[in-house]
């Protein structure tokens, strides 16, 4: 008999305690099955909670419901759920009455004998002791529901920051993009009439722009910041309300009267004397009116609470489909940042080409059209000339790009530079033919 292990689940949709007898190496669907039976909430909907507000992993063994040790087992608690519920139609009718205390209850001035009346003021104590008992376990569930919304709420706020750190990162990106690219339209526009065009390279320049544009709707999430700012001021007032506590002095005093005038009688002589349950009966009176007080205002507190999970658990996919847009588009927008730049690369190829080809037409000019080029890309120590975007720094995630966009703007001017070079020098050699 020590070594069975019992799990007791408290149902928060029904105020009730279910009791199982755990099989040895029992698995948690198993036993989510036999709470289906018991419970009629079915698998799907069901969310188990250890009073830390942690939800049962399926892939452990049912045992995980049950503490180890030997203290408290018996009154060590599981909390069920159905995720199908937001609203809670608490507060639920007390626990029934025994035939005694039901006795004196409807009649409070009938007189019986001493040892009698111990009986009967003893099962009542017991009964107001429980009242307080129920109220405890259903506040130890809406706390357990507490912590996991906030263990919600922890999640949604690491994916939010996820998501404006990626977005802010995005808009550099594209404000870095069209910068460059305004410019290097600039520079195509002064030496297309008299140097190389391409209208085919041109259009292609003028789609990245557009779509670079259109990039741009996907680092708007100001939408979804809203929506979570306002649940998370929601749930700090939550959290602040006075329903969040513990709202069961009431409860406890009514019970040490019990227990005090429970007391007072026993300690009188067991004669033939006679008394009635007045005292007794408005204590009882009193608790289960404080006890419907309660239970409503704990309901309430947790169908909002159930309201705040339910709004986060619909907010998550949504930040996951903006953080997946943003994603695409940062991509998209540095493989057309790479593309260009071979472009430029490629018209700087031919432009110094056809003034190699143009110079060998006259000897005199040939050490003239090299020269300009070994100014133009300074050579290392080792005589190697080095990549001219090989000096450029990569910033970090979220480091201000305005460094980087003012480097690349004098390489934009550079290769304009290097072009009006080499168109000039092609003129001079179709001179000298």
């Amino acid at each position: 008999v020590l070594f069975l292990q019992i799990v007791h689940i408290l149902n928060m949709t029904s105020a009730t305690i279910v009791s199982f007898l755990l099989h040895p190496e029992e698995s948690l669907h198993s036993l989510q099955i036999r709470i289906e039976f018991e419970t009629g909430i079915s698998t799907g909907n069901q969310e188990l909670l250890l009073e830390t507000g942690i939800c049962l992993d399926p892939r452990k063994p049912a045992s995980q419901c049950v503490i180890d040790g030997v203290r408290g087992w018996d009154s060590y608690m599981v909390y069920l759920f159905d995720k199908s519920k937001t609203v809670y139609d608490g507060p639920f009718a007390s626990r029934s009455l025994s035939d005694c205390v039901n006795y004196i209850v409807q009649d409070s001035k009938i007189q019986l004998p001493i040892p009698q009346l111990r009986k009967v003021w003893a099962e009542a104590v017991h009964y107001v002791n429980g009242l307080k008992e129920d109220y405890s376990r259903l506040f130890q569930g809406q706390r357990a529901a507490m912590l996991s919304l906030l263990r919600y709420n922890a999640n949604l706020i690491k994916m939010k920051n996820n998501m404006v750190s990626a977005s802010q990162q995005l808009k550099a990106k594209l404000e870095f993009f069209h910068q460059s690219i305004r410019l290097d339209l600039e520079r195509y526009s002064d030496q297309m009439a008299y140097g190389i065009s391409s209208e085919k390279m041109l259009k292609a320049w003028k789609e990245m722009e557009d779509k670079a544009s259109h990039c741009a709707q996907a680092e708007d999430i100001g939408y979804l910041d809203e929506q979570i700012m306002s649940l998370h001021t929601e749930i700090v007032e939550l959290q602040k309300s006075p329903y969040a506590r513990r709202q069961g002095e009431v409860m406890e005093s009514l019970e040490q009267r019990a227990i005090d005038l429970y007391k007072q009688l026993k300690s009188r002589p067991p004669d033939h004397a006679y008394s009635d349950s007045t005292d007794m009966v408005k204590i009882i009176v009193q608790t289960v009116q404080s006890q419907d007080r309660v239970l409503k205002e704990l309901f309430g507190h947790l169908s909002k609470l159930l309201g705040c999970k339910q709004k986060i658990i619909d907010l998550l996919p949504k930040i996951e489909v903006a953080l997946n847009n943003i994603k695409e588009a940062d991509n998209s927008v540095m493989q057309m940042q790479g593309k260009r730049q071979r472009e430029i690369w490629h018209l700087l190829k031919i432009a110094c080409t056809q003034s190699s080809s143009r110079s060998l037409v006259s000897s005199s000019l040939e050490g003239t059209a090299s020269t300009p080029a070994a100014t133009w890309l300074p050579q290392s120590s080792s005589g190697i000339v080095p990549h001219p975007l090989s000096s450029m720094a990569i910033p970090e995630d979220g480091e201000d790009f305005v460094h980087v966009i003012e480097e690349n703007m004098n390489y934009l001017e550079l290769f304009s530079s290097i072009l009006q070079e080499a168109r000039q020098e092609q003129n001079n050699s179709m001179m000298v033919s």
